[in-house]
């Protein structure tokens, strides 16, 4: 498994840096992965590991990377946006893979990994979406924000927003008004590959009614969710472990041998 304490590192345009991890080894014809993190968080979670040791159990690629201002990647988290993120997972997508790959997104990944998957319908094959959170700054931010809340937010550009995982959330105005960029849930998704939803019933952050909205709004003939009655946010105890690695090994199986 790749050291988490030293990654490499991609050079954006702008003098930028995206820190990742390269897991497994590919094999000719073989489908890679990519996983993609959520909100304020990095590669090196509990998730993210246990996919890399997968990857290389199952000798199966794999890469991992940290969004602008996120984990080990430069960048002021501050000035993050769904634009920006969206454009780091399109760099990696497009110069440390080759091949068909599978997007494994969790909550805001998720929400990515459907716009890279919309904008590179050629290269992505399948997805795996834990807790997804598509909208959530408009839908799971924004509307459930009282006046005073956003009275702050239009008035001093940040929001402090608590959090059960530590220090408090930093939302912008910026953050929240590029989201409503690439709102999905308005409208049809027109994807048509395979798509697995796991998502946690007892989820504080991102209802499961938000992941069955997603579920119906997709195109795709072939979207599976699977619920867990007592699964939280994260979905990182063992069993949720065991469940998404199984998720991916039978998706990429179906993919490869239909």
């Amino acid at each position: 498994m790749a050291d988490e304490t030293q990654p490499s590192w991609l050079l954006r345009d702008d003098g930028e840096k995206i820190a990742y991890f390269r897991d497994g080894h590919a094999t000719e014809n073989q489908t890679g992965a990519i996983w993609l993190g959520g909100f304020k968080s990095d590669m090196t979670g509990t998730k993210a590991s246990e996919l890399a040791r997968w990857a290389n159990i199952q000798s199966r690629s794999l890469v991992r990377f940290d969004y602008f201002g996120h984990g080990q990647s430069s960048g002021d988290f501050r000035n993050g946006t769904i634009s920006r993120w969206r454009e780091d997972a399109l760099t990696v997508l497009d110069t440390l893979t080759d091949g068909p790959q599978v997007l494994i997104g969790s909550s805001m990944g998720a929400w990515i990994s459907l716009l890279v998957a919309l904008a590179r319908p050629d290269r992505i094959k399948g997805l795996v979406l834990i807790a997804p959170a598509p909208d959530f700054t408009q839908a799971l931010m924004w509307n459930t924000y009282d006046d005073t809340v956003r009275a702050t937010l239009e008035r001093e550009g940040l929001y402090l927003e608590p959090s059960d995982y530590g220090d408090p959330y930093e939302i912008t105005l910026k953050l929240i008004e590029d989201g409503r960029r690439h709102l999905l849930l308005e409208g049809p998704i027109p994807l048509s590959v395979p798509v697995r939803i796991l998502q946690g019933m007892a989820d504080t952050d991102v209802p499961w009614q938000h992941a069955m909205h997603l579920a119906t709004q997709l195109s795709a003939p072939d979207v599976q969710v699977q619920m867990t009655k007592a699964g939280d946010h994260r979905l990182s105890d063992p069993d949720d472990i065991q469940r998404l690695t199984e998720t991916l090994d039978r998706l990429l199986r179906s993919i490869e041998h239909p």
